[in-house]
């Protein structure tokens, strides 16, 4: 058991972060504003709440990311695992945590199934990325 490795729980978090900027500009912007029903009076909307309203959504994203990835961080110092072990403590998050906490919440909320592909592959694949930089600095 040794200590958490803390440059990989930061460095984990932002590359969660930067899975979830391509995921939700470059990728697929369009059909998850369609599928949340962001039309342009909803954008418009949260333009004017202003720059310091996106800068607190986005660092409290970069927190949140880092407390998953400080979980990860936690298991793999408990643990010793090794790295493909990594790999499927952190697609495990994802995949079989993260995407059935939102499941459940979109089955109740009636979102799309669209939707919630969007948003579970997000999580999926970030978890991923996330996990690679725990394996890569262990």
């Amino acid at each position: 058991m040794g200590p958490v490795n803390w440059l990989a729980v930061v460095l984990g978090a932002v590359a969660f972060f930067a899975v979830g900027a391509v995921w939700y500009s470059f990728l697929f912007s369009k059909a998850w504003q369609r599928e949340v029903g962001m039309g342009e009076a909803e954008k418009a909307a949260a333009q004017a709440k202003g720059a310091s309203h996106f800068v607190t959504i986005m660092g409290l994203t970069l927190v949140l990311e880092l407390i998953v990835s400080w979980m990860l961080g936690h298991l793999v110092a408990r643990t010793s695992p090794s790295p493909h072990v990594i790999m499927m403590f952190a697609v495990g998050f994802g995949a079989f945590l993260m995407t059935p906490a939102i499941g459940i919440n979109y089955l109740y909320q009636n979102r799309s199934l669209k939707l919630f592909l969007i948003d579970a592959g997000h999580f999926i694949v970030g978890t991923a990325a996330m996990g690679a930089v725990h394996v890569f600095l262990s």
